[in-house]
């Protein structure tokens, strides 16, 4: 029977896994543990770039030079050491740790590059300068392991930052077989199956992770010192509300009871405002059953904050606000691409109402319940049965939505799609909501928080015609509307996809490609 692709005891040494295999074998007998241990007192490969400066060249009449800029083009280091005439180059020592990205072996010298989470750097294995057992060590190495490194920190005649070994520690055998560096993984659902390779060997995949972790950060420090206080809500929901989504759905054994998974994090804030907590948030993970695509994941991570005594331009002002701090804290300046376009965050951000985009992009007046019907009917768009506002808003999505580049607040909506929305006092059948488009995407949804309760009530009971159930809102919750009969300050509440904002900062293409573990198909 053939040796399978991965058999560990496969003696087939042109089987790059049963090489490897054999390599780790020769390690076992040197009396090196392949699985490595503590590797104390290391540096970051960031840290040891932040240590250029200590570099110097030293003459034969010793005299310490500072290196010139060897990272300008202008500058030959070989030729400046050169002209200034015999001598050493001093650098500080380091001990380094990464995965083996590159490896030139060259007789007696092996060049070989690491990876850390901060970077990459040379690594310079000369046999005089290591020494035979190090060097017969360094030959067993793979691309990919992980490897330890003590020496100096300097630069080769190109210029090139690097540590000059002298003494070399294996931390960990990779046993299987990298992509190659040049195609590497280029297929999406394997990357996403696969993120521990993703990002061990995938560029640019750990700095948009790294990211997305400052921009969380960010957004916690940016409301923090607005005196928002950070809570914990429920996931398990007897009531699945705060949003129009299709709940996940369990049982309670022990209670003998139907749950939810939350779809929102609104209605627990709120009680919370009814209870004194003034400014309040939760970042928290939120599920809906519901399709996948490019925007859309079962579980995706949603912040929602709420401000007594503020309303949706308050909103407006902490939207713009929130987005511009992240965008500081990764750098890279206010006008940033994403999907093709370049978009400017320069504050402040476009506002526009509803009804004035609408009758732009179509032609026709919304206020005008026969004109829209009509425009439905040429747009394919069923009407049978349905609510105007209904109507209205299918329209919306499909002619408005994807020419908004945004960003781009759209305000003043329809009343009767925002149930849980604060009507305007001139205007009843306008509600004091916004939703921020960035590239046809929707980014940020807020409210003046609705805080009657008798309203809030008729309108739990109120379902659209034409609307289906997981797209409405109408669920009654019976202890919200109870909470809201304490009184509830009125409040500004703001939605904010993470997700789609790491999207955006970093130029991802899909959700999936800054969630870490998607939801897929099992393999």
């Amino acid at each position: 029977m053939a040796d399978s692709p991965n058999d560990p005891n496969s003696n087939d040494l042109t089987d790059p896994h049963a090489a490897r295999r054999h390599k780790l074998e020769e390690i076992v007998k040197k009396g090196i543990d392949p699985w490595g241990s503590r590797f104390d007192d290391r540096s970051l490969v960031g840290q040891c770039r932040d240590r250029i400066g200590e570099i110097q060249f030293r003459t034969v009449e010793g005299n310490l030079l500072e290196l010139p800029d060897v990272e300008s083009d202008d500058v030959d280091y070989r030729q400046w050491k050169s002209d200034n005439g015999p001598g050493e180059e001093l650098g500080p020592k380091v001990r380094v740790a990464g995965r083996i990205h590159l490896a030139r072996p060259t007789g007696k010298l092996i060049f070989m590059n690491i990876r850390d989470w901060t970077g990459d750097i040379q690594i310079f294995v000369g046999k005089k300068q290591v020494g035979e057992e190090n060097f017969d060590l360094a030959k067993l190495f793979d691309l990919g392991d992980l490897i330890g490194v003590e020496g100096r920190l300097g630069r080769t005649n190109t210029g090139e930052l690097t540590v000059f070994a002298e003494e070399l520690t294996l931390l960990t055998k990779m046993l299987e077989v990298p992509p190659e560096k040049h195609a590497g993984m280029t297929n999406a659902d394997l990357r996403q199956r696969m993120r521990y390779a993703d990002l061990a060997f995938n560029d640019g995949v750990m700095q948009t992770f790294l990211d997305r972790t400052k921009i969380i950060k960010s957004v916690r420090g940016t409301l923090d010192d607005q005196g928002f206080c950070e809570v914990e809500g429920p996931t398990l929901h007897t009531v699945p509300g705060g949003a129009a989504a299709r709940p996940f759905e369990t049982h309670h054994n022990a209670l003998d009871m139907k749950l939810t998974m939350r779809i929102a994090l609104e209605l627990h804030l709120k009680r919370l405002m009814v209870g004194g907590m003034e400014r309040v948030y939760e970042l928290g993970r939120v599920y809906r059953n519901e399709g996948l695509s490019p925007r859309h994941n079962p579980e995706f991570t949603m912040l929602e904050t709420y401000q007594a005594y503020g309303n949706y331009e308050s909103m407006m002002d902490l939207t713009e606000k929130i987005i511009c701090d992240a965008i500081d804290k990764i750098g890279g300046g206010y006008k940033r691409e994403f999907n093709g376009q370049v978009v400017d965050f320069t504050p402040p951000f476009q506002r526009a109402t509803y009804a004035d985009l609408f009758e732009k992009a179509t032609g026709v007046d919304p206020a005008n319940d026969d004109a829209v019907i009509e425009l439905a009917g040429k747009l394919h768009i069923e009407t049978k049965g349905k609510h105007p506002d209904v109507i209205r808003n299918e329209i919306f999505e499909e002619k408005v939505e994807d020419s908004l580049e945004g960003p781009i607040f759209v305000i003043d909506y329809p009343a009767s799609i925002c149930p849980l929305t604060k009507r305007k006092a001139d205007n009843p059948e306008i509600a004091e909501r916004f939703e921020l488009f960035v590239c046809s995407m929707e980014l940020a949804n807020a409210y003046t928080e609705l805080n009657d309760p008798d309203l809030q009530e008729e309108l739990f009971k109120t379902q659209l015609d034409g609307l289906d159930d997981e797209d409405s809102m109408a669920k009654m919750d019976h202890d919200f509307v109870r909470a809201l009969r304490y009184g509830m300050p009125p409040a500004g509440g703001l939605g904010i996809g993470i997700d789609r904002l790491v999207m955006v900062l970093t130029n991802s293409k899909s959700i999936r490609d800054v969630i870490l573990f998607p939801v897929l198909r099992p393999e």
